[in-house]
């Protein structure tokens, strides 16, 4: 998509702003690295339509998802609250992303029209509005979140329809479903020829789970499969969207039934997690796994992309200080982690999607991000400068050793995280609007 050469006035005085704050810290790497990434989203990906709505690609890919699409856009909030521009902007990606969820919730991505594009090929209930259908719970989460920021950044509840409101309740009624996924569920995925990470097991169904109060997910927000159902930050994740259903039947809708629908299912995975997704350490003690099965099995790892554990402050679940959250966050920091590298250039979270010894741009701002020190977020953002691979922007992972060697020359959530990373080393934290 061709660059734009006009930047709103907002955006120019925060730019503005951020550069003078980067340059009293003796930055100036930084604060150019800052315009590049903070602007990409908006020139590159960002596309208005004339029915109202805001049709944002991923990057290099010419579909719609519903958890990129939310992070990309999510730093501009900061924007919305004074240029109505910003704020029509992100409502246009919220009302999209809520027609897409109608037209089928277990999709993850989408294309612009119905135009066939994508993945029509796997053996799933696919249409030509639907680019790829991996069944993530981010992929709800991520859309209710943006929306709800939207209403705090600007006093604006136009967005929550009686379109939303049919969306939410598909969702609450599917998140009800996966709770007995062996029992209930429609959704089956297989895909063929691919990696083992890009389709489910028993003809589409997925690993054996067993009913915990979780809710099931057939894939990561990596879009890699799950090993077990019961991907725990994701449930975390809902755990606190319901919160905001909850609040806004409340205060919106004023809808109690709705409001104590939320917050039962809420309290439901909460419960879950609690007494599934819970595990003894041998050198870090009780933490929280990454995924679990109800039968016994978790998976002890971390991935890169959020919803993480690393990123549960990040998500609202817990506090920085929690120390559950503590102890997890030590083992996601250490090579007990099988997707923590460390290297010559850096050291931090990668990803299976990605190979061995790849670190990643998300998963350094998510860590600075949910850092208690300014001095912490800080030293990440400099290893963040050092790792560009001289391109000025972020990337999907560099190689530990070499950080010029990466996948994707940019990589737009990528940017936005580093952008928010900057922000908050500024003063300028979205969590004033929680």
């Amino acid at each position: 998509m061709t660059q734009t050469t006009r930047l709103p006035e907002s955006m120019c005085n925060l730019i503005d702003f951020v550069n003078d704050e980067l340059l009293k810290m003796e930055r100036p790497k930084l604060a150019a690295m800052f315009r590049e990434c903070f602007t990409n989203t908006y020139q590159t990906t960002v596309q208005r339509e004339e029915d109202g709505s805001t049709f944002v690609i991923t990057g290099d890919i010419p579909a719609m998802w519903l958890r990129d699409s939310s992070a990309q856009v999510r730093t501009y909030l900061l924007l919305a609250d004074k240029d109505a521009e910003f704020a029509d902007m992100i409502a246009g990606v919220i009302e999209r992303q809520i027609a897409y969820i109608a037209l089928d919730p277990y999709a993850n991505a989408f294309n612009k029209g119905p135009n066939g594009a994508g993945h029509q090929q796997d053996h799933t209930q696919m249409n030509p509005w639907i680019w790829e259908r991996k069944y993530e719970i981010d992929s709800l989460c991520y859309p209710i979140q943006l929306s709800y920021l939207h209403w705090k950044a600007t006093g604006r509840t136009a967005q929550f329809s009686n379109e939303y409101r049919s969306v939410v309740l598909a969702i609450l009624q599917l998140w009800k479903v996966e709770q007995e996924h062996e029992a209930q569920s429609p959704y089956r995925f297989q895909r063929s020829d691919c990696p083992s990470t890009d389709t489910l097991t028993r003809a589409g169904l997925g690993s054996p789970v067993r009913y915990t109060g979780m809710t099931w997910s057939g894939f990561r927000p990596s879009d890699d499969a799950c090993t077990y159902g019961y991907l725990i930050p994701s449930n975390m994740f809902a755990v606190v969207v319901l919160g905001y259903i909850a609040e806004i039947a409340e205060h919106v809708w004023q809808d109690a039934e709705v409001q104590r629908e939320a917050l039962n299912l809420a309290a439901e995975i909460n419960k879950g997690i609690a007494t599934y997704g819970i595990t003894e350490h041998p050198k870090f003690g009780s933490i929280y796994a990454y995924e679990a099965d109800g039968f016994g099995n978790v998976h002890l790892m971390d991935d890169a992309n959020v919803p993480s554990l690393l990123s549960i402050p990040y998500l609202g679940y817990a506090a920085e200080s929690d120390p559950m959250y503590q102890r997890t966050r030590n083992f996601i920091l250490s090579e007990e982690n099988p997707c923590f590298y460390a290297g010559k250039e850096a050291q931090g979270v990668g990803s299976p999607h990605t190979p061995d010894s790849y670190i990643w741009p998300i998963a350094l701002a998510v860590q600075g991000l949910t850092a208690s020190a300014q001095e912490e977020k800080l030293r990440i953002l400099d290893v963040l400068a050092a790792t560009d691979g001289g391109t000025g922007l972020m990337h999907e992972g560099f190689h530990a050793d070499d950080a010029g060697q990466f996948t994707r020359p940019w990589f737009s959530w990528a940017n936005s995280m580093f952008s928010e990373l900057v922000l908050d080393v500024c003063g300028l934290s979205l969590k004033k609007f929680l």
